[in-house]
């Protein structure tokens, strides 16, 4: 997409203007790594009465770290493996438009990723081998994503990584960090909020379906076919509130019902990605997502508050 700005909206097209690394990183995506966290200190604090507050912090800049290595890793690798040409729909990317280098770009990814293996050593000395065998992997995955012989991206198992990663891992390790145990509650809390995340991936695989199919990519919308890939996305932004159950019956204190507000947006968001008509339409389901996942995990912290 050598200077093609096609695929890119008027706003990703301003930001690029603004500055480039902006753009690079994705900070519209960043909820998805910040929530998690949040949403697990809550957690702790109403689970075990207090909030070991350095570690989450630590944990929070730890995970956006490791989110925004990603992000410009997959920026730069883009162009070079060809998932970036002029048939992809989705945002602007710096690298393939000509506005950053591939080796600067690179060069932040391993910046953020070593940035976030310094605040790791806190962490580990907090946490103990858990936090980090957790950390490692966190790492290594957001690097195998889009790099290495055979990349996470050009795989059915994008979605699952995610949901590990961006739920399961943050939620977990963070209440690891916060109380020195594992719950049950930290382990539904965690797919709770892994199921959105899962979402916003396979909408955006499902708008490349045609980009990613041309450089040999086997992504889960591409397996599927797009009728099993709206059945799945259903599944994935409804499975959060059937988990309300249990997580409810598992909390001595507060509640799961202010999350349900949420879910008025989530039968919207299902039926606008099942009539897409267009791929660039995607790109506003995607962010709705993203959206709805910080409201949901919002809300549920409101419920533990209460």
């Amino acid at each position: 997409m050598a200077h093609d700005i096609r695929g890119g909206s008027a706003s990703a097209n301003h930001l690029a203007r603004f500055s480039p690394w902006i753009l690079a990183t994705r900070p519209r995506t960043l909820s998805l790594s910040i929530m998690p966290v949040i949403v697990a200190g809550t957690l702790a604090w109403q689970v075990e009465g207090y909030l070991y507050w350095p570690a989450l912090l630590g944990a929070l800049l730890g995970g956006v770290l490791i989110h925004l290595g990603t992000n410009l890793h997959n920026d730069a690798t883009g162009l070079r493996r060809g998932g970036d040409g002029p048939d992809r729909f989705g945002p602007l990317r710096a690298t393939a438009s000509g506005l950053l280098d591939e080796a600067a770009v690179n060069a932040g990814a391993l910046a953020c990723f070593a940035g976030a293996a310094l605040i790791g050593c806190y962490l580990v000395w907090v946490g103990g081998w858990p936090i980090f065998l957790l950390g490692v992997a966190a790492i290594l995955s957001g690097w195998a994503y889009n790099g290495g012989p055979l990349p996470v991206a050009y795989t059915p198992l994008g979605e699952l990584f995610v949901l590990v990663f961006f739920g399961l891992a943050a939620v977990c390790g963070t209440y690891w960090l916060c109380t020195a145990h594992l719950d049950a509650i930290a382990i539904e809390v965690g797919l709770a909020v892994g199921f959105f995340a899962a979402a916003v991936l396979l909408v955006n695989n499902k708008r490349d379906v045609k980009a990613d199919a041309r450089v040999g990519r086997c992504t889960l919308a591409i397996l599927a076919g797009p009728r099993v890939t709206n059945w799945i996305y259903g599944g994935l932004l409804l499975t959060p509130f059937a988990l309300l159950i249990p997580i409810g019956l598992h909390l001595p204190r507060g509640h799961v019902w202010p999350a349900l507000i949420s879910l008025p947006l989530v039968v919207f968001l299902i039926n606008e990605f099942v009539h897409a008509a267009h791929e660039r339409g995607l790109n506003r389901i995607l962010a709705q997502t993203v959206q709805t996942q910080a409201l949901f995990g919002l809300l549920l912290c409101v419920g533990l508050f209460i």
